[in-house]
């Protein structure tokens, strides 16, 4: 017998107990997005290295140690994409969606890190991202603060909290980089080697260092606001007055710098830690270089990502999920010669109900069994198809879930006996 295969580690299967609550996330911000006037764009999974290095950072994590990059057969640098605003503004300035326009985009699919796989983070992972291309002003950041609060809460994620911050401009940025190299060369000797690394490359980065030791010297370092230019000032305070003003309670978080280098401006995190520790769930900001910096006309824009694999962990630990589907009747077919009547009598039914959940019972077995099977499927009827309800032209419906009698109709009368007893189930489809 040949070795079994398995599956490659942090590549993992979405089984179909998981479905419901992956579908539950997914509907929920699908509907939303589409309420707010975004449109859905799909994306290539493989794109070119340079666009992942130019956007995100040739400095970074994603891009020195986690990408997915290959040779293709013309020698030409490939990259599984390890998160989805570059393709997404890629796709923007090539297909000609941001000319004169400020389109709202949405995206969802798999994403590939070389991470160390752990609960809730796996080298192919899932993200929802929503971009909104060609305005300035703070009423889109507050828009797009607001709706994802609506779609974490309609999640039943109520404990979530906003932090909030702004980078400023870039040469506000750069004025900060000088004082926090200065602040952390002074204090070098209580630097991992992570943070030395950073120094030089992307100091800002070290605010964001996990290390326990690292803590005090981090909080002593100089405070970024302190360092705003008077017009990122002035987009922070209408923001904040426009949550204000909406009751979206938030909290600044000075040391908020998010994890690529195409942020500035606003920048924001949705914080859970219903987990049982501090986790990000979603979170965003402002990129208005990277359109430029990609190739396309100077273009502001913000947006936000989710990861699925972990929201989809909160609301099954919140219990939030509700329960998948089961069908609404399950077609008993005692014999095998009944088999070609029952199908076609299952596909009538089906054209007359669009919406009925109808699962036809396969390979055989007796009344008894069968009936078993359709009580596990969660069918809230049976409907028996024996040899002597089909000399009959008649079918028997036995209530797997209420308390009607067990009843035989003309299989004409069928549909509207149907109607009637899964009345319920049918209007909430």
């Amino acid at each position: 017998m040949s070795e079994t295969i398995q599956n490659i580690r942090g590549f993992g299967d979405i089984l179909p107990a998981e479905a419901p609550a992956w579908g539950f996330v997914e509907a929920a911000f699908s509907d939303e997005l589409e309420r707010y006037g975004f449109d859905r764009i799909r994306l290539p999974i493989v794109e070119k290295t340079a666009l992942f290095a130019r956007s995100i950072g040739e400095v970074t994590d994603i891009v020195e140690k986690e990408m997915y990059t290959f040779s293709d057969r013309n020698g030409d640098s490939l990259t599984l994409r390890p998160e989805g605003t570059a393709g997404c503004v890629r796709a923007g300035i090539q297909r000609g969606l941001l000319h004169n326009a400020t389109p709202r985009l949405w995206y969802m699919g798999p994403m590939f890190r070389h991470e160390r796989p752990q609960k809730g983070r796996y080298r192919q992972f899932h993200q929802i991202g929503a971009e909104v291309f060609g305005l300035t002003g703070p009423d889109i950041d507050a828009e797009l603060i607001l709706m994802s609060g609506r779609i974490l809460r309609r999640l039943g994620l109520d404990g979530v909290r906003l932090e909030l911050n702004n980078l400023g401009s870039p040469a506000a940025r750069a004025d900060y980089r000088q004082a926090l190299v200065e602040h952390f060369l002074a204090h070098e000797s209580a630097l991992d080697e992570d943070a030395r690394r950073r120094l030089e490359s992307n100091p800002l980065r070290i605010l964001d260092s996990k290390n326990p030791a690292m803590e005090p010297v981090v909080a002593t370092a100089p405070d970024l606001l302190d360092y705003l230019d008077a017009e990122s000032q002035a987009h922070f305070d209408r923001l904040k007055a426009m949550l204000d003003a909406a009751g979206q309670p938030y909290r600044i978080n000075s040391r908020l710098v998010r994890g690529l280098d195409y942020y500035g401006g606003t920048v924001f995190e949705w914080i859970s830690d219903d987990l049982g520790a501090q986790g990000t769930v979603l979170a965003g900001g402002r990129y208005d270089g990277l359109v430029e910096m990609i190739g396309g006309r100077p273009t502001p824009a913000i947006g936000f990502a989710a990861g699925l694999e972990r929201l989809v962990a909160l609301v099954e630990a919140l219990g939030n999920v509700p329960p998948g589907p089961s069908p609404h009747a399950y077609l008993v077919v005692p014999d095998a010669e009944g088999m070609p009547e029952s199908l076609a009598l299952a596909e009538r039914l089906r054209h007359q109900h669009a919406r009925l959940r109808l699962q036809v019972h396969m390979g055989g077995g007796s009344v008894k069994s069968q009936l078993r099977r359709a009580d596990r499927s969660g069918a809230a009827l049976a409907l028996i198809h024996g040899a002597a309800e089909r000399a009959a032209g008649t079918i028997t419906i036995k209530d797997m879930r209420g308390h009607r009698e067990q009843t035989t109709v003309a299989v004409d009368r069928l549909s509207a006996t149907l109607e009637d007893w899964l009345a319920d189930g049918l209007n909430r489809l």
